[in-house]
């Protein structure tokens, strides 16, 4: 394994990020959390707010800073009115409706996850994405995913869910008692390991793939720590994500960056939701021969147009080039574990 990383310091009006240089396979060096003084002498960490900015006519006395929305539109990424019973978890939000107060569209979790896609309602209009994006959607591969597909990956250096977990979360410890979202989270295989650990306000399982979402319901529908924890189900574009700018504080991408139509337009959206200080953790395969010639390289993806594999320089060159800071990295084989902060 070999573990490589580059630090920055980041100067806001209220937090400093102490520069760090990570060496050797050690996951335990972390970034202070910034913090927000207050004029009264006290300090506190700051964390995403999940609180809505909803105008105050149209508050009423049950919502509060707490219990305020999460959600965004992904058209105008404006705040979403709720109607149906309070609570962030699973049965709470099938049973409500959301309407952006702006554009005055509505979405809806009629399929057990809340919808929010920019063609969520459509009619008549169908969009279809890549083939490496297609193909989760396909009801046999969702299935198969937990249940075969996801094994396959120990052959090419995979450390396995449980040790990968384990992983993330030492690089998601600044960011405990926030709002964390697994994008791309497929069957939910994480997403169920990140709400049961009680480390984590809210988790959202996000996924552009309905089967994936559905697969994630039928197996938590029958546990009741998981299906009344604070958790959603939520179909979303990971390059439209429907969060409001700075509101979350932590996002994980397992085995997800080869997945994506564009990762560079996905890497500036996690940017953009990302608070000061928050942490995007995700995993990939690396291209086999990360050395070969550009030409070589060329060829290699032109034979496996399903999937867009990069070289762990590529990785970080895309990472920090979308405004990221403090990105390390760890390999094992074709597996690699990625980390980043936004500034």
């Amino acid at each position: 394994m070999a573990t490589t990383g580059s630090a920055s310091v980041c100067l806001n009006q209220h937090s400093v990020l102490i520069p760090t240089q990570l060496k050797g396979v050690s996951l335990t060096s972390r970034i202070s959390v910034p913090t927000r003084f207050y004029s009264n002498g006290f300090t506190s960490r700051i964390r995403a707010s999940s609180a809505v900015a909803v105008e105050q006519e149209l508050k009423t006395p049950a919502q509060d800073a707490t219990e305020a929305e999460l959600f965004a539109c992904p058209i105008c990424y404006e705040p979403l009115i709720r109607k149906g019973p309070s609570g962030f978890n699973v049965p709470a939000i099938y049973r409500s409706g959301f309407k952006c107060r702006k554009c005055n569209k509505s979405y809806s979790s009629k399929d057990i996850y809340l919808d929010l896609t920019v063609t969520s309602g459509t009619k008549q209009y169908n969009e279809v994405k890549p083939a490496r994006s297609e193909l989760f959607r396909s009801p046999v591969v969702s299935f198969l995913y937990e249940r075969g597909w996801r094994q396959a990956f120990n052959r090419s250096g995979f450390p396995g869910p449980d040790e990968e977990f384990k992983m993330a979360q030492e690089y998601f410890k600044v960011a405990e008692g926030g709002v964390l979202v697994d994008v791309s989270c497929g069957s939910g295989l994480f997403s169920r390991k990140f709400a049961t650990s009680g480390a984590y306000s809210r988790v959202v399982a996000l996924d552009f793939s309905e089967n994936m979402l559905r697969q994630c319901y039928n197996f938590i529908k029958n546990d009741e720590s998981i299906i009344s924890s604070n958790l959603a189900l939520v179909r979303a574009d990971v390059s439209r994500l429907p969060f409001f700018s700075g509101s979350i504080d932590a996002v994980h991408a397992g085995a997800a960056l080869h997945c994506w139509p564009s990762p560079s337009n996905a890497i500036a959206e996690i940017n953009r939701i990302l608070r000061s200080g928050g942490v995007f953790v995700g995993t990939t395969f690396l291209r086999v021969n990360p050395s070969a010639p550009t030409i070589i390289r060329a060829l290699e993806q032109s034979a496996t147009r399903t999937y867009s594999y990069f070289t762990k320089e590529e990785i970080e060159d895309l990472v920090t080039s979308c405004g990221l800071i403090n990105y390390t990295s760890k390999v094992q084989g074709s597996f690699i574990m990625f980390s980043a902060q936004k500034c």
